[in-house]
């Protein structure tokens, strides 16, 4: 007995819509502009009331979002044209050019709340640890492809990508960003895995990581504070627990409908970073239950999506393309659990922006761009399912 719709449903769910001559994820495409729409929405609401502080124009966040978003789609109508065998013959280019930007940016780098992130280029500031998400991702899709054998049954195979990403590791603690670091190591390490690494090297750098991290935590007291105002950030509400019970209060305002759109109290300057990090509180307080569950599945789903290209592209021996949509997915579901996660009181605050929802110029354009990048590889792997179905109908 088979259930009306289900097939067409779940051709929807994993994109192999046989009778389709669309080349490109419509799926894909529409959940990237909600989750854009939704972001631009959500920082106008979020942002007036500092916007009005600062710079007495309440909309000035608003409208240096759409900026970024013009500019994120300008971008990306470009990087669409441009084929993955570019990508990965300058993924070394791309990885060096990171590296120079991150060392650039310890000595010349605006300071921020105590870190040296930013690299003001007239009106614009470009955080080049958003650029090395991507550029380490690529690097290591195209060791893959090279090395993928070396990575499976030697360990100095599966330690050279670690390397690449322990020196990243060393110059972004310099700035300090412990949160992009963490997004860097486990994406990694799944991407190594989902390449035939053996479990002995992965329960042994995880060991090395979890040890590393505690480190990181013990030897500087902020970091302690975010990690013991997490675990109960009710036992000094008005100093280090202060951001998390805000944003906890914001949570439970939100009930099922939410306040309304605009109706924020937390937003009137009592959360802080609420148009950033902690986007989300203000998105659950406004929009309530039903609004973040919304937003939740939409991340899922271009979470799931990534992986499906990935898996399509790898099966067609694509295995630049299948590496790259994989680490995006990961890269994309994981900063967004972090985010989400800090936001809620289930883990400490990382500083890490919700993807494509969040204020912030560097991480939209960096995922719009790495978004794009899925959309090209998903048209490459149609374009050679189209052209191998047309050769075996001659």
């Amino acid at each position: 007995m088979t259930i009306p719709g289900l097939g067409k449903f779940k051709n929807w769910l994993t994109g192999n819509v046989e009778t389709d001559t669309v080349m490109y994820d419509r799926t894909l495409v529409w959940m990237i502009l909600g989750l854009a729409v939704i972001g631009f929405v959500m920082v106008t609401s979020a942002s007036m009331p500092v916007g009005q502080r600062l710079a007495q124009n309440p909309f000035i966040f608003a409208q240096r979002d759409a900026v970024y978003l013009l500019l994120s789609f300008v971008l990306s109508l470009i990087t669409l044209r441009i084929p993955m065998a570019f990508w990965q013959r300058y993924s070394n280019v791309m990885l060096l050019g990171t590296i120079m930007m991150l060392v650039v940016v310890l000595f010349v780098g605006s300071s921020v709340n105590g870190a040296s992130r930013w690299v003001a280029i007239g009106p614009l500031r470009i955080q080049p640890a958003e650029l090395s998400k991507l550029s380490l991702f690529c690097y290591i899709s195209s060791y893959l492809v090279r090395k993928v054998e070396e990575v499976r049954n030697n360990f100095w195979g599966f330690g050279k990508p670690m390397g690449v990403m322990i020196a990243l590791a060393i110059l972004l603690l310099a700035q300090p960003d412990l949160g992009t670091v963490i997004v860097l190591f486990v994406t990694t390490l799944a991407l190594l895995f989902l390449a035939g690494a053996k479990l002995w090297q992965f329960l042994a750098i995880i060991s090395c990581g979890i040890f590393s991290v505690c480190v990181l935590i013990i030897v500087e007291p902020y970091r302690m504070r975010r990690v013991t105002s997490f675990l109960n950030p009710w036992d000094d509400p008005f100093g280090s627990g202060y951001q998390l019970t805000q944003s906890l209060m914001a949570f439970g305002r939100g009930d099922f409908f939410g306040q309304g759109l605009g109706n924020s109290v937390q937003k009137l300057e009592y959360l802080p970073e609420a148009h950033t990090d902690f986007i989300f509180s203000i998105l659950a307080e406004e929009l309530g239950y039903f609004g973040v569950v919304l937003v939740l599945a939409m991340v899922f789903f271009v979470a799931f999506r990534a992986m499906m290209i990935g898996r399509r592209a790898l099966q067609l021996d694509q295995r630049f393309a299948g590496f790259l949509a994989c680490s995006i997915g990961i890269w994309f579901s994981f900063q967004a659990f972090i985010n989400v996660g800090a936001a809620a009181g289930m883990l400490p605050t990382k500083g890490l922006t919700l993807p494509l929802v969040s204020y912030g110029g560097s991480s939209l354009i960096v995922m719009s761009t790495a978004i794009v990048l899925l959309l090209r590889i998903d048209y490459e792997v149609r374009l050679t399912k189209a052209q191998a179905f047309g050769r075996s109908s001659k």
